[in-house]
């Protein structure tokens, strides 16, 4: 096991257990176990598309590490999810034309979706099942590009990720249903909270 394989490994392990950890809603961005899961195995898995791409992988992978980085930023920081909309918007809309410039085939355009995914997806308020949703989507087209430009640590990773998103959106949206049951039978027994 080369470094190369060995550092995406790691940031692949870090990343999927950030994916699998459960979000707690009523502490700060950073003080979320979860969020530094996702930025320190984003930060590990940048070194990893930086260090395959320099032996010839498709630098792809390096502008979709870019953009998590950015994404982890405002996650952190935590401020209004329009801003963070705004800031992933103009990063990842730099980054996709700069993938249009370098397009190799129609395999790019889901590359290209994903990275706005996943952007989006990190930097959005916690809880929200707009975030789930766009990790899920993001990290399913990832895993798409991946597998057809068969780099199997991004493959692996994202197929993880996606399997973790669907079940956290699956929770969210029962969570959602049982809320809003309640707010319905509440409002038919005329009960104030």
């Amino acid at each position: 096991m080369d470094y190369v394989f060995f550092t995406g490994l790691i940031g692949s392990i870090v990343t999927v257990l950030g994916a699998a950890w459960p979000e707690k809603l009523k502490i700060k961005a950073w003080q979320s176990v979860k969020n530094w899961l996702f930025a320190v195995g984003g930060l590990i898995l940048l070194l990893y598309a930086v260090f395959d791409y320099l032996q010839g992988a498709p630098v792809f992978f390096v502008f979709l590490e870019a953009l998590v980085i950015i994404a982890s930023i405002l996650m952190m920081i935590d401020i209004d999810d329009r801003i963070d909309m705004a800031v992933i918007s103009v990063s990842g809309l730099g980054l996709i034309i700069w993938s249009l410039l370098l397009f190799e085939g129609l395999n790019t355009i889901f590359f290209i979706i994903g990275l706005a995914g996943i952007g989006l997806g990190y930097a959005f308020q916690m809880g929200t099942l707009r975030r789930t949703i766009a990790l899920l989507l993001g990290s399913l087209l990832i895993a798409v590009f991946s597998y057809l430009e068969s780099s199997w640590v991004f493959f692996w990773l994202n197929v993880f990720f996606a399997a973790f998103s669907a079940y956290y959106l699956y929770l969210g949206i029962l969570s959602h249903r049982k809320k809003s049951l309640k707010e319905k039978v509440m409002g038919l027994l005329h009960i104030k909270k």
